[in-house]
């Protein structure tokens, strides 16, 4: 697929670009500069052709401090993988000291250059574009990205580089699993997104909250497609700092429902903490099958019960997650990362199990009845039927006669029979109830 990359200094509106040309908000945008770090891709189609966009961090070049050295680290690495640059630069400013050192360096690739001055906000300040001509790229644009004015035509000029797109694709796009890495800041997400991609996709440093933008990566083994979505770590509600650390979090929450499968990392050096648990919460609530991964696990001093107390503190803080598996691993090392595909593979496989109504009633409506019964002498909630509504997460109907709700007891105990029987592994089960008042007499 053709592939363009949006560069340029902080704060001239790169990702406000991005976001236009993609049709949704997908990176962050703020006032704050430097809020964008991972490259962002997206796509879009226009006049029948099929484009790839890269949002890259912006670019100081020539910097020590570690954060904005990883920016344009991985700047370079989205520049080599493009077909086409776009330099994006103020039109309210002009043309700045930082753009035309920037230049060179895009010029050095060998890809074609253009310049897209943005914040021309209205006809009237078309002008400002023209001095911009004196950096002589091979076209310049006049855009405002925040008002849509000016997209329409840099499109039609991209699309008129991307030659006409076969009938037939290919390759047919195969089915994808969208798997979010998930958990508190500093436990180590982007780490281990870049241990199991086999490169360093994500920046990873120190200093927490690093990662911002939930950054998407398709990777192929053996013969499954994988979204890996890397995340900003995740905290308490009041407890974020900054616009773009709230954004960022509320970003993280998002990914989860665009995955099908949770990675929930848990530093195992500092045990589980009551903001694991909350993040566990979210992974819970939003249906994602979960996987709870002990990274950090090398530098953890071993005794004979080791694993078996932290996955007793673990099921302790996160009763609501004792059906995730639980792996210990090292993204440092690589220590165990392989496995986490094969459980993935098993947690997406346990989304879609199907049980047949007839199995459902004939081994659990006697089942349910006897134990209602049991744990609730007094009342008479008669158990109709049990039916599976959906998948993905399953989801069963449980049809009663009466008013009165389930004891959760009740459904504790349907869902760890269903467990027994069919597996649904790492897999939430969701039980809903129909009521029915029983007929009148005469009736």
């Amino acid at each position: 697929m053709f592939q363009v990359a949006i560069v340029g200094r902080p704060n001239v509106g790169k990702s406000t670009l991005f976001n236009r040309i993609c049709g949704f908000r997908k990176a962050i945008v703020g006032d704050e500069p430097g809020i964008t770090r991972d490259r962002i891709y997206g796509s879009v189609e226009w006049n029948r052709r099929k484009l790839s966009i890269l949002d890259t961090g912006g670019m100081i070049p020539d910097t020590r401090e570690i954060i904005p050295e990883r920016i344009l680290q991985q700047v370079v690495s989205a520049v080599s993988e493009s077909h086409l640059l776009l330099l994006v630069v103020d039109g309210r400013v002009g043309i700045t000291p930082l753009d035309e050192q920037l230049l060179p360096m895009m010029r050095k690739t060998g890809k074609p250059v253009w310049t897209v001055v943005n914040k021309i906000d209205s006809p009237a300040l078309e002008a400002h574009a023209a001095p911009f001509y004196e950096l002589g790229t091979e076209q310049v644009f006049a855009v405002s990205a925040e008002h849509n004015l000016g997209i329409g035509d840099l499109l039609d000029a991209i699309a008129g580089r991307v030659e006409e797109a076969p009938e037939k694709e290919e390759a047919q796009a195969r089915e994808e699993i969208g798997v979010a890495v998930v958990g508190r800041p500093n436990v180590g997400k982007s780490s281990l997104v870049n241990r199991l991609l086999g490169f360093e996709r994500s920046i990873v440093t120190d200093v927490p909250g690093t990662t911002r933008d939930a950054v998407d990566t398709l990777l192929t083994r053996g013969g499954v497609n994988y979204r890996i979505i890397d995340t900003a770590g995740i905290r308490r509600k009041g407890k974020t700092e900054g616009f773009a650390e709230k954004i960022s979090v509320v970003m993280a929450q998002k990914s989860l429902a665009r995955a099908k499968v949770a990675l929930l990392l848990v530093d195992a050096q500092e045990g589980v903490t009551k903001l694991d648990a909350a993040v566990g919460g979210y992974a819970s609530e939003s249906g994602c099958s979960v996987i709870i991964v002990l990274n950090k696990w090398d530098l953890v001093e071993k005794e004979t019960r080791t694993l078996e107390q932290y996955t007793e503190r673990i099921r302790r803080r996160m009763k609501y997650l004792s059906y995730a598996p639980i792996l210990t691993v090292s993204a440092l090392t690589g220590q165990r990362v392989s496995k986490i595909f094969d459980l993935i593979r098993r947690a997406h496989e346990g989304r879609y199990v199907r049980i047949p109504t007839g199995t459902l009633n004939n081994m659990f409506v006697p089942e349910v009845a006897e134990e209602y019964a049991s744990r609730n002498p007094n009342q008479k909630l008669g158990i109709r039927y049990i039916t599976q509504a959906r998948s993905d997460p399953p989801t069963f109907v449980v049809f009663t006669s009466g008013r009165e709700r389930l004891h959760f007891s009740t459904e504790r105990y349907l869902v760890n029979r269903l467990r027994e029987q069919f597996g649904f592994f790492a897999t939430p089960i969701r039980i809903q109830q129909r009521s029915k008042p029983p007929r009148k007499p005469g009736k």
